[in-house]
C-alpha cells in the first residue's frame, strides 16, 4: 500500500478515536435511499443541537472503536452508514430519533453511549428522556415538595388557631 495512502488512512482513524472520545453520544444510522437534501436537513438540524454527521468508511470506523475498546460497535458497521456525533447525550438521539421517524430512509442501528455500547432500542429508549432542562425542572420540584408541604402544615396549623 502506498505510504501516503497509509498515513491517511492512520490519520483518519486518529480523527474517528478523537471524535469518539469527545463526544458522548455516537450514533450509527443507516441512510441508504436518503436524497442529499434530506442529508443536509438532517446535518443542519443536528448543528442546531450541537451534533454532527460525518460518513467515514467502516474498517476505519471499526478500527477506531476496537482501538477504543469498543468492539461491540462492529456488528453495526455493515452498510452505508452516517456516524452522528453529539456532546448531549439526550440532544442527539432526540434530534436522529425525530428525523427517523419523518424520513423512513434513515434506520437508527446502534451507537455508544457514554462509553458504553448501546443498541437501537437503548438509543430510542435515551431520545424519550426529557432533556436537561426537564430534568432540572424535575429535581427542583422534587426537592420543593417538602417544603412545600411543609409550609401547607403550618399554614394550617396557623388558621385553626385563629
Amino acid at each position: 500500500m502506498n505510504e501516503e495512502v497509509l498515513k491517511s488512512k492512520q490519520e483518519m482513524v486518529e480523527e474517528i478515536k478523537h471524535s469518539f472520545e469527545n463526544n458522548s453520544t455516537v450514533i450509527v444510522a443507516e441512510y441508504r435511499g436518503l436524497s442529499v437534501s434530506e442529508i443536509s436537513e438532517l446535518r443542519r438540524t443536528l448543528a442546531k443541537d450541537g451534533a454532527r454527521l460525518s460518513v467515514y468508511k467502516n474498517s476505519l470506523v471499526s478500527r477506531a472503536a476496537e482501538s477504543l475498546g469498543h468492539e461491540g460497535l462492529k456488528e453495526y458497521l455493515v452498510g452505508p452508514n452516517a456516524i452522528i456525533f453529539s456532546n448531549d447525550v439526550i440532544k442527539g438521539p432526540k434530534t436522529v430519533s425525530s428525523f427517523a421517524k419523518k424520513h423512513e430512509h434513515l434506520v437508527i442501528k446502534g451507537g455508544l453511549a457514554e462509553g458504553k455500547v448501546v443498541s437501537k432500542t437503548e438509543v430510542l429508549t435515551l431520545a424519550k428522556l426529557p432533556g436537561k432542562e426537564g430534568l432540572l425542572s424535575m429535581l427542583c420540584s422534587v426537592l420543593q415538595a417538602p417544603i412545600r408541604n411543609f409550609a401547607y402544615a403550618i399554614k394550617s396549623i396557623a388558621e385553626k388557631e385563629n
